[in-house]
């Protein structure tokens, strides 16, 4: 057998080859851990690419399951002693299987419908409004008769502001003498069911001498679709948001996920542009961290749960940031949660794609968490917090929805509502 990839970015037969096999990522990964095979392990699924390479195993339904059932987490990136890239190779291999293995019918068309609306807006606020509908009637229970994977999408949606959801999102916050002018990523998930932590951010940056806009060409940054293999859709949604910024010194991203995959632009996109605008990318918490601090931090007497998001601790590499952010906090007791970088079972789309691994990674999660003593919990992605809510019950805010308070010396009661509605 000949090679079973295309010449369209196969995996690269050097980046699979700087995998020694010693097996360091095996207590590291999610999935191995979950089931003992050592085909869905980064050794398992690399070794199966340099199969492929070689023309040894085929493009098929058995090797498309392995890689399917990867997370994405990159905890094995952080583990491996040698410095392998498994995050090219994944992404590779996902676009080549996406775009040349068919998918049963049933699940082609609920990937089709999940890729379609989660990054656009007004498709997240039609969903907003029938979530309101259903939510008002009280027809949960109706959920319980889907299958799996349309549960899992019913069962993720928040408790719907719908107010909230179907108003737009300001677009420049000002100070006088600003420090930088950052451009806000509005983006889709985020911007529709947790516009109060865009708002938070704009209002602590604001606080700490920046001028805010949120451009209105940056819509969904094409994560989403880079993550599950629709490489032609996540090049031409990463062009759009290189073009929306292209006049401000910094891009401020408060989503971990998607501050992970445009810090990768330059490997998604050729030519100098996508490096410089990679090289601007900074995650709100890398800001502050990088900033001296000028607003007074008033207490908040909480003890606050943090969850590591994957694509922020593994894929960025951002853990001590946002530890002394919230330590910085008068009042506010830090509680680190046991194997507390171990993903919770979002991973993008994965607990919609994946829904009973990514369940049983949710609960095991939430056992952790409840085994605290803490008010509640602390988490900078979206999925991360919709996936940590539905299996336990402390209200889940983000980071700098704690510094927004205690800058503005508030309660913390309406941050704690918002993340108890999502």
């Amino acid at each position: 057998m000949s090679n079973v990839f295309d010449e369209s970015h196969p995996p690269s037969r050097a980046l699979a080859d700087d995998c020694v096999h010693c097996g360091f990522c095996l207590p590291a990964c999610p999935t191995y851990q979950l089931w003992g095979e050592e085909m869905d392990s980064p050794r398992g699924r690399i070794h199966l690419i340099s199969l492929g390479l070689d023309g040894e195993v085929a493009l098929d339904r058995t090797f498309v399951e392995h890689f399917d059932a990867c997370l994405g987490c990159m905890a094995c990136t952080t583990a491996c002693p040698s410095g392998v890239d498994y995050a090219s190779l994944l992404e590779a291999t996902r676009g080549q299987i996406e775009r040349r293995v068919p998918r049963p019918v049933g699940e082609a068309l609920h990937r089709d419908l999940v890729l379609t609306v989660l990054p656009r807006r007004w498709a997240l606020r039609a969903v907003a409004l029938v979530g309101w509908v259903h939510q008002r009637l009280g027809l949960a229970a109706l959920t319980q008769a889907l299958p799996d994977r349309w549960r899992a999408l019913a069962e993720l949606l928040p408790q719907v502001d719908l107010g909230a959801a179907l108003r737009p999102l300001r677009r420049q916050w000002t100070t006088d003498a600003p420090r930088m002018r950052v451009g806000l990523l509005a983006g889709c998930v985020q911007s529709v069911f947790f516009r109060e932590v865009h708002e938070a951010t704009a209002r602590v940056l604001v606080a700490e001498g920046c001028e805010v806009v949120v451009p209105p060409g940056a819509g969904c940054c094409g994560a989403l679709s880079h993550h599950a293999g629709r490489d032609d859709d996540a090049r031409r949604r990463a062009r759009e948001t290189i073009e929306a910024f292209a006049d401000v010194d910094r891009v401020v991203v408060d989503a971990a996920g998607c501050g992970s995959s445009m810090k990768r632009y330059a490997q998604l996109l050729d030519g100098e542009a996508a490096s410089d605008f990679s090289s601007r990318v900074c995650d709100v918490h890398e800001l502050l961290d990088e900033l001296e601090p000028r607003a007074k931090r008033h207490p908040l007497p909480l003890r606050v749960a943090y969850h590591d998001a994957c694509h922020l601790a593994h894929g960025q590499g951002i853990r001590g940031e946002p530890r002394r952010l919230l330590r910085a906090i008068p009042g506010l007791t830090l509680v680190e949660v046991p194997e507390g970088d171990t993903c919770c079972g979002s991973a993008g789309i994965y607990n919609l794609t994946q829904p009973e691994p990514a369940a049983a990674l949710g609960r095991a999660k939430a056992e952790r968490i409840d085994g605290l003593d803490v008010d509640l919990v602390a988490a900078a992605n979206p999925g991360c917090a919709l996936q940590i809510q539905r299996h336990q019950g402390r209200p889940v805010v983000h980071p700098v929805q704690l510094l927004d308070a205690s800058l503005r010396a508030t309660s913390l009661a309406g941050a704690s509502e918002g993340a108890a509605r999502g």
